[in-house]
């Protein structure tokens, strides 16, 4: 999903040497088994893609997100880890790509090497700074693709760090901007949950945000927060299991899930048998765009398998 208009807004270059006919692969079993693989602490691997170039070679890409408040050392030789063990494992050549969400102007790495009585070893990676667009806010404000949002949000966020009013002002902007964007409805409800996550506000301004959101909605006549709705589901039930009260939060979900296919909580109960605390919570955010209870009970099945 949104893997075009990655590539598209922030490699260009790369964009123009790919072969978009053809379809774009991600490769999530391989770089579930690298990342078994290497002992690294924290992981920051987004995804692992096959695409292919417009001369015909199939190549690999690995997208690398570093998101964090500060920047980290290890990072450059996480990137290499990350870029070898795949070639090493599976033979192939891998672009490794690497977005930067610090907030520090003056930390920018762009490559990891080493040398050794005259053997070097080595990678070098393009980089994206996100608060370099800082200075290029007004073609944000006119793209159209939907990274323009994120980056937006980001720059903002770091911006009104400290400052609520502000904050709910570029809040409100940013999602009044989705709607005039128009884009299609799950587009709205995806960016909607980007900003509300990076740009969160106390609870008195978020009251008075959604409010101002529903008004939105009522005037352009458009039913799209029923996100707002299931955004605050999934809220809820991601907090209850945060907060260390899984079986309330499962309860929640057993409800809402029951209400909505008219089946009783009880008999929802065992979907959730054998999952581990992330799965719950994503099966959480998943269950309102199912259409049946069979399809929430294929997804429940689907994520054990995966462990």
């Amino acid at each position: 999903m949104y893997f075009k208009e990655f590539i598209d807004f922030f490699f260009p270059d790369m964009a123009a040497d790919l072969d978009w006919s053809r379809e774009h692969v991600f490769l999530d079993k391989e770089l579930q088994q690298v990342a078994r693989e290497a002992v690294l602490g924290r992981r920051y691997v987004d995804k692992l893609v096959r695409v292919y170039r417009k001369n015909g070679h199939e190549e690999w890409v690995l997208a690398h997100i570093e998101v964090q408040g500060q920047p980290d050392i290890n990072f450059p030789k996480r990137m290499y880890t990350y870029n070898y063990r795949i070639f090493d494992r599976f033979d192939r050549k891998v672009a490794s790509l690497a977005i930067l969400a610090d907030d520090s102007p003056t930390w920018r790495p762009d490559h990891y090497s080493y040398e050794l009585w005259g053997s070097k070893a080595g990678l070098w990676f393009p980089s994206v700074k996100l608060l370099e667009y800082k200075e290029k806010w007004q073609k944000l404000e006119e793209s159209t693709n939907p990274f323009a949002s994120v980056v937006m949000a980001h720059l903002k966020a770091v911006e009104t760090a400290g400052d609520n009013e502000k904050r709910y002002h570029w809040k409100l902007y940013l999602i009044k901007r989705l709607y005039r964007l128009g884009y299609e409805k799950q587009n709205v409800i995806r960016l909607f949950e980007f900003i509300d996550w990076v740009m969160a506000l106390p609870e008195d301004l978020e009251h008075g945000l959604w409010t101002e959101i529903q008004k939105i909605e009522e005037e352009r006549k458009m039913e799209y927060v029923s996100s707002v709705e299931r955004i605050g589901i999934r809220k809820g039930i991601q907090q209850g299991i945060q907060q260390g009260t899984q079986q309330e939060a499962l309860k929640l979900l057993a409800r809402l899930i029951a209400r909505r296919f008219q089946v009783s909580s009880d008999s929802v109960q065992p979907i959730f048998a054998g999952l581990t605390t992330e799965q719950i919570e994503e099966l959480g955010e998943r269950f309102i765009e199912a259409e049946n209870l069979d399809q929430i009970r294929e997804w429940a099945d689907e994520l054990r398998q995966s462990q």
